[in-house]
């Protein structure tokens, strides 16, 4: 196993964040290679009293926010747990693994009229589902009665990021070893193999990914990688899913935020890997050493993300 960079700090929260809303019982996050806990730790007190900081502020931030939630912490610095109330209703964990399902819009007050059409291109135009039949007729191909997925349905997972970098190092036999493989957009694997592996299970969508879904189904060459959505469904790819046809399974992706706000599809395949698998550990994301409005380094090494370097675990 090659050695790993050391974290930085600001990215933590960063993630935690897009993790409260992924909708597990129980998150535990730890910081591979900084833990406290770890004998001849080589932290120094201003590391130390930095990421007590940071864990107190987070702590605080998802008590004033977390719907309930609550930030256990304990004598490691790098070990955060996010737990859910005890009368957490058993119906929204099931849609938790943030893939739409009719069964979450049917329990959502005004399902339908408030929330379905903006899932669908030019949803405004069918009067808020007022004919709910019609807008069942363009969610059809991609809206599952209750979630394929549950928490911790995977063990061990990778999220493959898109940076150069993964062409500095060959992790390709490394990400093929893991449970499941997420990927994103368009990114290819053929030729660069020993570079980002061949294996493929979930494939996040944007906009312009998504309709271009005949391209998209070529990359992965099992053809049986699931492509999650994290838009709209449009005519476009109702059209391709039905005549080409396209057998691989394809979703909506749960709690996506429209317009400038929306989060990027690495975050969003993040957020989705915490929510079906044990543990999560992220490939190709580089941190610009050059950025330094956010970036705080526990050393003087510049940091890239990958190799576990961050490590996210999901308990349900």
């Amino acid at each position: 196993m090659p050695p790993r960079a050391a974290p930085a700090l600001r990215v933590l929260p960063l993630a935690l964040a897009a993790a409260i809303f992924s909708g597990l019982t129980a998150i535990l996050f730890y910081l591979s290679g900084v833990s406290s806990s770890h004998s001849g730790s080589r932290l120094s007190e201003a590391d130390l009293a930095a990421l007590a900081a940071l864990r107190g502020g987070f702590s605080k931030c998802v008590d004033a926010n977390g719907l309930g939630l609550k930030a256990v912490t304990g004598e490691d610095y790098c070990r955060v747990v996010i737990q859910y109330p005890s009368d957490t209703v058993s119906k929204w964990v099931r849609n938790s693994t943030t893939v739409l399902t009719k069964e979450y819009i049917d329990a959502l007050p005004n399902g339908w009229e408030e929330y379905a059409w903006r899932r669908i291109n030019k949803g405004i135009l069918l009067n808020k589902c007022q004919n709910r039949s019609l807008c069942m007729e363009k969610l059809s191909l991609v809206l599952p009665e209750t979630s394929p997925y549950v928490p911790r349905h995977f063990g061990r997972c990778a999220v493959v990021g898109n940076s150069g970098d993964l062409l500095k190092t060959k992790f390709g036999d490394e990400i093929d070893s893991y449970d499941a493989v997420f990927r994103e957009n368009g990114a290819p694997t053929q030729n660069y193999t020993e570079y980002v592996g061949r294996k493929s299970t979930f494939r996040l969508l944007n906009r312009g990914s998504a309709k271009a879904l005949d391209k998209v189904v070529e990359l992965d060459e099992t053809k049986k990688e699931a492509l999650i959505v994290k838009t709209t469904i449009h005519d476009i790819m109702n059209q391709m899913i039905r005549e080409l046809p396209i057998t691989n399974p394809v979703y909506l992706m749960l709690g996506t935020s429209f317009g400038s706000s929306a989060k990027g599809t690495g975050l969003k395949a993040l957020e989705f890997a915490l929510s079906i698998c044990d543990s999560v550990d992220m490939y190709g994301f580089t941190v610009d050493p050059g950025y330094k409005e956010w970036l705080v380094h526990v050393d003087l090494h510049a940091v890239t993300i990958k190799n576990s370097s961050l490590q996210f675990c999901a308990y349900s």
